[in-house]
């Protein structure tokens, strides 16, 4: 399956927990329940996975978690905010870099329509 099939699947399994929940709870709420759907699909979802930054050959436990990836190669990175913002996508890319992927997506659920608070982010070309 391509970044592109696993990207439309998530996109559709998240608009169906928006559909479900609404806007307003914490990201916590959303990432189980996409877990859950995405599962549901026959996904292979990891979620909450340790990132180590490496910094001048010195690999670093510096705390920093990415939220969920997907059959290996689509990582999600879920917020609930007022509006995404640059910083947003900057984590998201310096995630794809560290874990050498493609493809990301920024998911904001505390929209009255998930689609509006949904961006794409590609490391390199796709």
């Amino acid at each position: 399956m391509t970044e592109n099939e696993i990207s439309s699947k998530i996109i559709g399994a998240s608009i169906e927990v928006h559909k479900q929940l609404g806007p307003g709870l914490l990201e916590s709420t959303y990432e189980m329940c996409l877990g859950h759907e995405l599962k549901l699909l026959g996904l292979d979802v990891k979620q909450q996975i340790p990132l180590p930054v490496i910094y001048k050959d010195i690999k670093l436990n510096a705390g920093y978690r990415i939220d969920m990836i997907v059959e290996n190669k689509v990582i999600v990175e879920i917020k609930s905010v007022d509006s995404l913002a640059p910083i947003h996508t900057a984590q998201l890319l310096t995630y794809l870099k560290l874990k050498d992927l493609k493809l990301g997506l920024l998911i904001n659920f505390n929209e009255v329509k998930v689609i509006d608070g949904l961006k794409r982010i590609i490391n390199g070309k796709l």
